[in-house]
């Protein structure tokens, strides 16, 4: 057996704890401490400077002061010119199988290593003290710490984006900000400065689909797929590259809000996004997502008829089939918003041997964008020394110097190459981990064009559009509605017509019809690029396409899943204890979360003397909090609800929202009063459970069992839109 070189530095050992472990020579926990100054020196008394007699002014000398508020006058730092306000988990990967023979990548390569990971989901457009549930674009950026440096995959949870070529990422985001005059409107597209940018580049357009759609109100970020966007390059041991596109596939499905639902969540509660991952994560049920990949061999690049380069596609599935790859599981709250999830700075050109960059004119922008906006977070390029940043494996350079240097150098030498400290830090040859980028032959004129082969603008929005359900396509609708119907410059709303005319006519002339303006069949869309033809666009004139891709919608990839849904149990005094235990018993045993909402707190007495402890009142909650709701039996608690506006308004609007509702005996009266219309009940009396359209009634000899069962598999559905159009006054 072949010794090893004890001189030769060896592979870093990395597991799921390697970075929680790193991090623990950062925490401080003052519990049973004495409060000290910065210095370390303990302090006697914080609630009073140090004065010239007791009304006098306040004395220089007071050190304990000036640093105590100095700090605090430079707590903040700037916010992200986009991706403003986050949440943040740790958790690990770990690959199924080994990908050797498709990348080098060796977090990619080992089944058996857990790589621990930071993920920080994100809104784009708003600032941080904006809401979580806004219409918008989702980040979904993950650090790996791997055994070879850090690798940031820094995606949305849309796989195309608005334009091409990075040059214009300053004018799309001036755009969608709050205009510059009244800083008004905040993280909202709904303005006229925003759609008439959009109007004017048509490459926007479908993106514009996806945002328009349910996708852009995720019910949790446990429920939100995520894309790479790009196109990258997987490169293995022998130099043979491959095309790749990544994808994170939540294993609970992917699920929305609808958008009454999101517009009342942000004033009831603006950090619901927020909140639920943190929740979830503190009850130990951890969010899932698989990551899986589309690969095209560099002979197929021209095959499609898109451009792989092009950000505004996508690669159908049904073209080239996703492969699943590995599983990340979050699976701890940070301990430290500020430290961990503001402080976390990403960058696609964080890569690792084994994951290279392709041509992407907006990718290429990144490239330069988001180093140089942590510049200005950090003031510093130091950022990278900072706990939540730092690699796992071992850091050696001659990096020096600057605001915020955390390493202490040793010795003489500070540069390449020298002599003196033996040539060390040394250079790494390929094949002992040293990056080397992929030899791709380049050659061409210096010109400010961009290939015909992008010029397709509307395809693939009609692809999108025809891959919808018609309960998909009526909420793109009105999504798009309200959106242009906020719009006050008629000449915008128009253009933005005709270019939605060329996606489909009849979904133009819907969105037409409400919002005033007539579709503008002739008008041709401005279009901003500068096209020049060559050999990619002859090489696609025809390529591989589809007409329907179900991948893209929610609700034809609905997965039924129970667990983790919050089910909302309605009751006052007087209500069936039996009953609510064994559905509740139920319930708890799918995973579904359960609490008592009554109309004030305390406790609540059953008909047969029994107590329950109220976790919620109407005033703090709402049903927009729940994805089921459950009202047990017993008349004089349903009596008492019936008279109660706060109660049938909760069950009516959950009607509205097409969420599950279930009741038994004398609670389907409140059903009735709550106007639940248009659905089969059971008889009251008799002995039967009724389940339609995700209303589960059960007479008052029904079996328990039975209508939990019932009660399970509507809230699997998630939601039961055969509902939208029943008259409900909520």
């Amino acid at each position: 057996m072949e010794e090893k070189d004890q001189n030769k530095p060896q592979p870093n050992s990395v597991d799921e704890n390697s970075k929680n472990k790193q991090l623990e020579q950062f925490r401080e926990d003052g519990k049973g401490q004495y409060m000290t100054t910065d210095q370390g020196v303990r302090v006697n008394h914080t609630d009073d400077s140090l004065k010239a007699g007791q009304r006098g002014p306040t004395l220089m000398e007071d050190f304990h002061f000036r640093e105590k508020m100095t700090h605090f006058d430079h707590e903040r730092m700037p916010e992200r010119a986009v991706h403003a306000r986050g949440a943040g988990a740790h958790g690990y990967f770990q690959p199924y199988e080994s990908m050797a023979a498709y990348t080098k990548a060796k977090f990619l390569s080992d089944p058996s290593i857990k790589t621990p990971v930071f993920v920080r989901f994100s809104t784009v457009a708003g600032s941080r003290g904006s809401a979580d549930t806004v219409r918008d674009a989702r980040g979904f950026a993950t650090k790996f710490y791997t055994q070879e440096g850090n690798y940031d995959l820094v995606g949305n949870n849309i796989p195309v984006f608005f334009i091409h070529d990075g040059i214009k990422f300053p004018d799309l985001v001036h755009a969608v900000k709050p205009d510059p005059d009244n800083e008004i409107p905040q993280a909202s597209a709904a303005q006229d400065s925003f759609w008439d940018f959009i109007s004017l580049v048509p490459e926007s357009t479908h993106m514009i689909m996806w945002l328009l759609s349910d996708r852009a109100i995720p019910r949790s970020f446990r429920m939100m797929e995520g894309f790479g966007v790009h196109t990258f390059r997987f490169v293995n041991e022998a130099g043979k590259a491959r095309f790749v596109k990544f994808h994170w596939r939540p294993v609970m499905g992917t699920h929305s809000l609808v958008w009454d639902e999101a517009q009342k969540l942000a004033g009831k509660d603006p950090d619901w996004l927020r909140r639920d991952l943190w929740d979830a994560i503190e009850q130990g049920n951890y969010p899932e997502y698989e990551l899986c990949v589309q690969m095209v061999d560099e002979a197929d690049e021209f095959k499609f008829d898109f451009d792989l380069l092009d950000a505004t596609k996508i690669i159908p599935e049904e073209l080239v089939p996703l492969k699943p790859i590995g599983k990340m599981v979050l699976n701890r709250n940070p301990d430290n918003f500020f430290a961990e999830t503001e402080q976390v700075a990403f960058h696609p050109g964080n890569l690792v041997p084994g994951i290279d960059v392709t041509n992407d004119p907006l990718l290429q922008a990144r490239l330069f964008s988001y180093l140089d906006t942590q510049l200005n977070r950090f003031n510093s390029t130091n950022f990278s020394e900072i706990p939540i940043n730092r690699p796992v494996c071992p850091v050696h350079n001659f990096q020096q110097d600057g605001f915020m240097r955390q390493t202490i150098n040793k010795g003489k030498v500070n540069y390449w190459p020298n002599s003196l400290a033996s040539g060390c830090p040394m250079m790494a040859p390929e094949n002992m981990g040293g990056y080397v980028h992929y030899a791709e032959k380049v050659d061409g004129h210096k010109i400010r064009a961009r290939s015909k082969s992008f010029e397709d603008h509307y395809s693939q929005s009609t692809l999108f559009w025809n891959s919808l359900t018609e309960d998909e396509k009526t909420h793109l609708v009105d999504a798009a509605r309200f959106e242009l119907g906020k719009v006050q410059t008629k000449a915008v709303r128009a253009r933005q017509l005709a270019n939605f005319h060329k996606v489909d006519p009849q979904f133009a002339a819907m969105v037409a019809a409400g919002i005033g303006v007539e579709v503008p069949i002739g008008e041709d869309s401005i279009s901003t690029g500068n096209y020049v033809a060559d050999e990619a666009s002859k090489k696609m004139a025809s390529g591989q396409s589809v007409k329907d891709s179900p991948a893209v919608s929610i609700d034809r990839n609905k997965k039924e899943v129970a667990k983790t849904r919050r089910v909302a149990i309605l009751l006052e005094d007087g209500f069936d204890y039996n009953e609510v235990m064994q559905v509740k018993e139920a319930l708890e045993a799918a995973g579904v979360t359960t609490e008592i909402v009554s109309k004030f707190q305390g406790k609540r007495l059953s008909s047969t003397g029994q107590e329950l402890e109220v976790d919620k009142s109407h005033v703090t909650t709402a049903s927009i909090m729940y994805d089921a709701v459950y009202i047990p039996d017993g008349e004089k608690s349903v009596r008492k609800m019936m008279g109660l506006g706060d109660a049938l308004h909760f069950v009516s609007e959950a009607f509205k929202h097409c969420k599950a509702i279930a009741t038994s005996g004398f609670g389907i009266n409140l059903l009735e009063k709550a106007f639940v219309v248009g659905v089969n009940f059971a008889d009251k009396e008799s002995g039967k459970v009724v389940s339609h359209s995700g209303v589960v009634t059960a007479g008052s000899d029904a079996d328990a069992g039975s209508f939990a069962d019932k009660f399970i598999e509507a809230i699997k559905q998630h939601r039961h839109w055969d509902r939208e159009k029943s008259m409900t006054p909520a």
